[in-house]
């Protein structure tokens, strides 16, 4: 098994992931913090992202595995 991805490549993933709504890519808040017990159960969550788009203004949730798979967007 791949050794599980770092913060800053959990934050690159998450940038690279436009914008739900309008498809933008400028994002004025990304935080990235390690999953809760919980989401790591349900989702075999490894980070959890917050995301508020500097377009729109939509805020995201997105949970990324160990791997650095997308696993939920919400």
């Amino acid at each position: 098994m791949a050794k599980a991805i770092t913060r800053e490549r959990a934050e690159r993933i998450a940038r690279s992931h436009a914008c739900e709504h309008c498809q933008e890519y400028s994002f004025k808040k990304l935080v990235v913090k390690p999953s809760s017990p919980a989401h790591k159960a349900e989702f075999n969550e490894a980070w959890h992202a917050v995301k508020i788009c500097g377009v729109c203004g939509l805020q995201q949730e997105m949970g990324i595995d160990a791997e650095g798979d997308i696993v939920y967007v919400a």
